[in-house]
């Protein structure tokens, strides 16, 4: 079954006099299954590695290395 999701997408700078982060947003329809699919086609990285939190509202955040580069992924269905 597909779905609507707000994605929130993370860089951020680790820069030590720079806290600021790249913060992009979109409307996306997936099939619930295919988050994962939907992330490895954004990030493009071998070196890609990253945790998967599912909270109770459905949210799924994805927390991302790539490149040592940490960056999150955030899909928050539309209902």
């Amino acid at each position: 079954m597909k779905r609507e999701y707000e994605t929130v997408y993370e860089i951020f700078n680790e820069c030590a006099n720079n806290q600021m982060r790249d913060v992009f947003f979109d409307e996306i329809v997936l099939e619930e299954t295919a988050l994962e699919d939907y992330l490895r086609s954004k990030i493009r990285d071998r070196s890609l590695t990253f945790e998967k939190t599912v909270n109770e509202d459905g949210s799924v955040i994805y927390d991302i290395v790539a490149s040592g580069i940490r960056q999150r992924l955030s899909f928050t269905p539309i209902d």
